[in-house]
């Protein structure tokens, strides 16, 4: 059976094919070419990844990115659909784990970006996907908002409490609009609950790695 990272792979691919290389993205002034691009580098570009995740190296990853965006489009979504054998998309951890998130979160870039989008339905197994990362990683995502913050899903009830204390925000919904909310994107189903000035620093808070 194909895991859920590897369907959102497919499904991102397949979309990105379809809206072109000028697509608009939920990523700041990034197109769809843009995002097939960083893909690419995050996977298998020694040179450009590392700086995704460490500011003082941003500069390269940046180089990088224009550099591979260049590149002719089909084959950029093509490298994105079957990734280079030596990239990190070989090794299960990451491709279970990591890219589960990446490509659906990705996937929701682009189609989030359009006008009149809804979300999908998503079953009860992708869902708990999501969920799974979301509670280890969670704790990072919202660490620059300073409060207390808990997760609850509206499908199950099941919580996870991301940074403890009194008088902070419960964040609710199904774990694939969580995800969405806590990568900072206003384009998601959640609703907010507890204290008003804790929910106002959570909302205006950079969220995401």
């Amino acid at each position: 059976m194909t895991s859920f990272a590897r369907r959102e792979r497919l499904a991102l691919a397949d979309l990105a094919e379809q809206l072109g290389p000028d697509a608009p993205t939920l990523c700041g002034d990034w197109k769809t070419r843009e995002l097939m691009a960083h893909l690419i580098v995050r996977e298998s570009s020694p040179l450009g990844a590392p700086g995704i995740l460490l500011k003082p190296l941003s500069g390269l990853t940046e180089r990088e990115t224009t550099r591979v965006s260049n590149r002719d489009y089909a084959d950029l979504v093509e490298r994105v659909r079957r990734p280079a054998l030596l990239s990190t998309s070989t090794l299960p951890l990451f491709e279970g784990l990591a890219n589960r998130v990446e490509h659906f979160i990705h996937h929701e870039d682009i189609r989030r970006a359009a006008p009149g989008w809804e979300a999908r339905t998503l079953t009860r197994k992708d869902q708990d996907a999501l969920w799974l990362p979301l509670r280890t990683l969670g704790p990072v995502l919202v660490r620059k908002a300073g409060v207390p913050v808990t997760l609850r899903r509206t499908d199950t009830g099941s919580k996870a409490v991301l940074r403890p204390g009194k008088d902070g925000v419960t964040v609710i919904g199904l774990p694939s609009e969580l995800v969405l909310f806590c990568y900072g994107r206003e384009q998601c189903h959640v609703q907010l609950s507890g204290n008003e000035d804790a929910i106002a620093a959570l909302q205006a808070a950079e969220k995401g790695i």
